[in-house]
């Protein structure tokens, strides 16, 4: 198997198996998980660990889209409206997330403060990717839709606080470093706050780029152009190509006469590239690890749900949240793929020669597994029982 002859298998099995979920009411998404994992290495080993750091590019480009439309959603009379209520509720759910799994861990590894932490952080964060693709296939809108959005967002952006400053601390009793705050502190907001500008400055760009078109194609042309740039400097700088992509979409809904347009144009574009990131992201997936996660990998799935759902509960009650929306909108958070891959890719690099690393990723890739199941049909579930999607 070549790469060309992989991605094409990968994507009409994916294609397949989408369509076939979706005869049960299930969303394609899990389909898509599905038959990566049947041509995967859980699998038929089409799709190996050589094709699939091959295509690694296509990952990146598709969370950059995801993020991009995201932003879309955002637009000032959407985010006066809301915001107080999707930070509250981000903050809260990725908080609750931590800690919940940080004190569980803490507890049955007798005290490894390290674990507890890289896994409490990890905990935090969610994948977008599964939860905006329901969304799109639900047609959904309201306020538990809009407020997801939202939430989904600016995830990203806690769970990098929150891991800077945990693996700092772990650093501490794992290498003997010393807590710094520009380590804890400067760097991730640097981070952060680059990352936002960047994305800023490329949506003005973007949005002139728009005016001056005289055709689709050519906004198409543009849009795609600039969102390989974006991934492109994100990648080279080490700034966070969710946010960026997130900025340059908010930017762009704001302040371009013709953003509809131009998210259009992209939409219709991105359905084969996101159906790949996710068929990708099943194939890496090792279902023989299941059996080695043990009471870490099942309290880690367990308190990580519950940490997730209840801090979303907590979250807009103190945001005076619609019902509505506090009782479900933690159901819309539980996906973990892509975001939890990266960073266990991220820990085995920062703590060579650790058995954390080896650890983390077991526990992570097994759990995804089922959270990339389960993820897609709560949300769906959510969205129905809010009676906000138009299928």
């Amino acid at each position: 198997m070549n790469t060309f002859m992989s991605l094409g298998i990968a994507l009409i099995v994916g294609i397949g198996f989408g369509k076939l979920m979706n005869r049960f009411k299930i969303p394609a998404v899990a389909g898509y998980i599905v038959a990566g994992l049947i041509i995967g290495v859980s699998g038929f080993n089409i799709i190996d660990n050589e094709i699939i750091d091959k295509l690694s590019f296509l990952n990146d480009f598709a969370l950059g889209i995801i993020a991009f439309n995201i932003g879309s959603e955002l637009k000032i009379s959407v985010i006066k409206k809301l915001g107080k209520s999707i930070f509250l509720i981000a903050l809260c759910e990725a908080l609750g997330a931590f800690l919940f799994v940080s004190i569980i861990i803490y507890i049955l590894t007798s005290g490894d403060i390290s674990t507890a932490l890289i896994l409490g952080a990890i905990a935090s964060a969610t994948a977008p990717a599964a939860t905006i693709m329901v969304l799109k296939e639900c047609r959904a809108s309201g306020p538990l839709t809009s407020t997801l959005l939202g939430v989904v967002a600016v995830d990203d952006a806690i769970c990098l606080m929150i891991y800077s400053v945990a693996s700092s601390i772990a650093g501490v009793f794992i290498k003997h470093e010393v807590v710094t705050i520009s380590k804890i502190v400067i760097h991730p907001l640097t981070e952060i706050g680059l990352s936002i500008v960047v994305g800023g400055i490329l949506g003005v760009f973007l949005s002139y780029l728009i005016k001056i078109s005289k055709s689709d194609s050519e906004i198409l042309i543009f849009n795609i152009g600039i969102l390989i740039l974006l991934v492109g400097l994100a990648n080279r700088f080490g700034l966070s190509p969710l946010l960026t992509a997130m900025s340059l979409g908010i930017t762009t809904t704001n302040i371009s006469a013709n953003a509809r347009r131009a998210f259009s144009s992209v939409e219709a574009f991105s359905p084969p590239i996101i159906a790949a990131f996710f068929t990708l992201a099943g194939s890496r997936l090792d279902i023989g690890l299941i059996p080695h996660i043990g009471v870490l990998g099942v309290a880690y799935l367990i308190f990580r749900i519950m940490g997730k759902i209840l801090g979303a509960l907590l979250g807009g009650k103190l945001s005076n949240s619609p019902t509505v929306v506090r009782r479900n909108i933690g159901f819309g958070l539980l996906s973990q793929v892509g975001v939890a891959v990266g960073l266990a890719i991220v820990v085995n690099k920062q703590f060579p020669g650790s058995t954390l690393g080896s650890l983390v990723i077991t526990i992570l890739l097994s759990t995804t597994i089922i959270t990339e199941i389960i993820g897609p049909i709560a949300t769906k579930n959510a969205i129905i029982k809010a009676k906000e999607a138009k299928i």
